[in-house]
């Protein structure tokens, strides 16, 4: 039996979902693809097509901590299950990803909710979609070390094929939005590969939380900085060090253009959704300091092509991807230019993919 799940492109909103604010995500074709079949005994055995790599693990006696290998994300899976009472048989996986890793279109959500859906179907247990998210977030969170938010995990179960997702993160309501047919998402990878397991990340949010703790103090009912206005910020946060003040700036008029973009794209309004893609860029570059060079040129690039509305970088930072909303008359022109140009620029090759929003975990036949 097969399952799949997709990695995803967020369109606008990032670093927001650990803060409880909105994001507008959507899946992408790239996928991870899981085949799982039933043992005798109770082990473990996983192999990896990407890898070459096969590995077993004891049922009754799995790692309680993470060895920092690509089998920590399905251990933790596993563990979380556990802990929810859901005794998994011995089972053997093959696991086969598209997902670019270390490109912030989250290969490690992508194989988290395929490998639980997997152990789901040959436990014969079901689970609501947004606790399957819950559950992968967690491993990801409390095993694996990377304290991301909620939106990678929810798309990939909650994706739609044509339609981005608007998502609360912090009550968890969401709806579908069409994405425009007359647009592509076409993402640009750098090739500079992160890992936010730990380091800048990690800081990021540690950071976020210590300003959402300063703030409770003086401002009732503030749980996360996406319960602090602007003018709040201005008229309490001079006791703050600059660089907190930055992030809260950040993460306060992201939240605001997340609304007012999934707005435009509502309205078909193509060209103030891509006003608030380049704001947004700036901001994580200027406010947040999760750019690069490299991310920074390829947005200057693509915002000087013809067909093309918006362009960010998308993901966790400090390498990885861009996203760009381009007119799918003028996608091939966006490719060739931004390709030569960014190669002149920093004598690295990039890569390119062109998208269409896809659909959440699915069971293959």
């Amino acid at each position: 039996m097969f399952v799949q799940a997709p990695g995803r492109v967020n369109l606008i909103g990032e670093h927001t979902d650990y803060n409880d604010g909105f994001v507008l995500p959507a899946a992408i074709q790239f996928r991870t693809a899981v085949g799982i079949a039933p043992r005798g005994d109770q082990r473990l055995l996983l192999y990896s097509e990407n890898y070459d790599d096969q590995l077993g693990f004891d049922l009754a006696h799995l790692p309680s901590a993470p060895r920092r290998h690509w089998s920590d994300y399905i251990v933790g899976v596993a563990s979380k299950l556990a802990e929810q009472g859901i005794l998994l048989p011995g089972a053997s996986l093959l696991i086969d990803g598209e997902v670019p890793q270390g490109a912030g279109l989250s290969s490690s959500a992508s194989l988290e909710v395929a490998v639980c859906e997997a152990f789901l179907e040959i436990s014969h247990r079901k689970m609501e979609g947004k606790e399957l998210a819950l559950l992968c977030q967690r491993a990801e969170n409390e095993f694996v070390g990377a304290r991301c938010g909620i939106m990678d995990q929810f798309v990939s179960v909650h994706g739609r094929k044509h339609n981005a997702l608007l998502l609360d993160c912090r009550s968890l309501a969401y709806h579908h939005q069409p994405i425009p047919a007359e647009v592509r998402l076409v993402i640009c990878n750098t090739m500079v590969r992160h890992s936010v397991a730990g380091g800048e990340y990690n800081k990021r949010r540690m950071e976020c939380e210590a300003a959402a703790a300063y703030f409770s103090k003086i401002l009732p009912g503030v749980k996360a900085l996406r319960d602090v206005s602007l003018e709040e910020l201005e008229r309490h946060g001079s006791a703050l060090p600059e660089t907190i003040r930055k992030r809260c700036r950040y993460v306060i008029k992201e939240n605001a253009r997340v609304l007012d973009a999934a707005d435009a794209l509502a309205l078909g309004d193509l060209t103030r959704f891509g006003r608030w893609m380049r704001e947004s860029h700036a901001s994580l570059r200027d406010d947040f300091e999760v750019s690069c060079g490299e991310l920074d040129t390829m947005v200057e690039l693509a915002c000087q092509i013809e067909g093309v509305y918006g362009a960010r970088m998308t993901g966790g930072g400090f390498g990885g991807c861009t996203i760009n909303l381009v007119r799918s008359d003028k996608v091939e022109l966006f490719q060739s230019k931004v390709s030569e140009g960014y190669g002149r620029a920093t004598g690295r090759r990039s890569e390119i993919y062109v998208c269409t929003a896809a659909d959440g975990v699915s069971r293959l036949t």
